[in-house]
């Protein structure tokens, strides 16, 4: 078990692109190992490489439903239908929350740690994790595309 140190923002790695990952290897899968152990770790639902300093297109995530552990080499969203709105927040800005608009439902295709080709679709909060750290894989935060951010502080203490 190997917890990595989450990087927070303004760190500039988490507005830049990750790189597609072209060969799958021993230290991929150790990532996805230890990013699933630093998630769990944290009491969070979603990690995109990019949150642990690596600029590689690799995410987990476990929003606690019968999916369990989900992990994702090079994701891409292929569909998405309907729409969500609510609360979000990220392990990389842990003192705020936003309200984001996202897809209800999305199928995402990616490789698994082995390479395999794998197809997960995923409605209300999976979809809104998936997007989410498929987001972090391009740069983009959710403070970015929120239609209000708040200190999350704030609201717990009911002001």
């Amino acid at each position: 078990m190997a917890i990595r140190i989450i990087v927070k923002e303004p760190d500039e790695v988490l507005h830049k692109k990750a790189k597609e990952v072209t060969k799958i290897t021993p230290n991929v899968q150790k990532l996805l190992t230890d990013m699933a152990d630093t998630m769990y770790d944290a009491d969070g639902v979603g990690l995109a490489a990019p949150q642990v300093g690596i600029l590689k297109r690799a995410i987990v995530v476990d929003v606690g439903d019968d999916h369990g552990l989900i992990e994702l080499i090079n994701p891409e969203i292929v569909s998405s239908s309907g729409e969500q709105f609510g609360s979000e927040g990220c392990l990389s800005i842990p003192a705020l929350n936003g309200e984001v608009r996202r897809a209800m439902e999305v199928t995402v295709k990616g490789l698994d740690r082995n390479g395999q080709e794998i197809t997960i679709t995923g409605r209300e909060l999976l979809a809104r994790a998936l997007q989410h750290e498929i987001d972090h894989l391009n740069g983009v935060l959710f403070t970015d595309i929120a239609e209000r951010v708040y200190d999350r502080r704030l609201d717990e203490e009911g002001e």
